[in-house]
């Protein structure tokens, strides 16, 4: 239930966002600049057809699935993002990218992403997390009957 109800309200936070800030000017605000673009192409320019994103997406998605016991909230932001990147590439041709960060280091700074990006990146961030409340991993004592009694 948790990822369902994070991946709807990621879904919609990004559909909000990108539907206030389509057509929208350049704006530059410390340490972020709001720059609209369309992309049509994959993240960070990797060389795949356009036409081989929605099902390698769809991949990757199913992909995280059986995470989503163990860590909810990070499925739920990763299915979000990426249905909601999925959603708009389907119907548009392209996604909305509108965040760059001029001010970061190395590579960052070159390319502007949206929100479902960073939620796709927070998301995993939180699978590579321990899941609370889950015990270490540890050896189970033995029991009565694998004990052997000397006499």
């Amino acid at each position: 239930m948790r990822t369902a109800l994070t991946a709807a309200l990621t879904c919609a936070a990004c559909a909000a966002l990108r539907h206030t800030l389509e057509g929208a000017d350049t704006q530059d605000a410390e340490p972020t600049r709001v720059r609209p673009l369309r992309n049509r192409g994959a993240a960070f320019g990797l060389p795949i057809p356009p036409a081989a994103i929605p099902p390698l997406s769809l991949a990757a998605l199913a992909a995280v699935l059986p995470r989503r016991r163990k860590h909810p909230f990070a499925v739920g932001l990763i299915l979000g993002g990426g249905l909601s990147n999925l959603w708009e590439r389907t119907r548009q041709g392209s996604v909305l990218d509108y965040l760059q960060f001029p001010g970061a280091p190395g590579p960052i700074k070159r390319y502007v992403y949206n929100l479902a990006d960073l939620a796709l990146f927070a998301g995993t961030l939180g699978l590579l997390r321990k899941p609370r409340g889950v015990p270490p991993k540890t050896e189970r004592p033995p029991s009565i009957r694998q004990v052997s009694v000397k006499q």
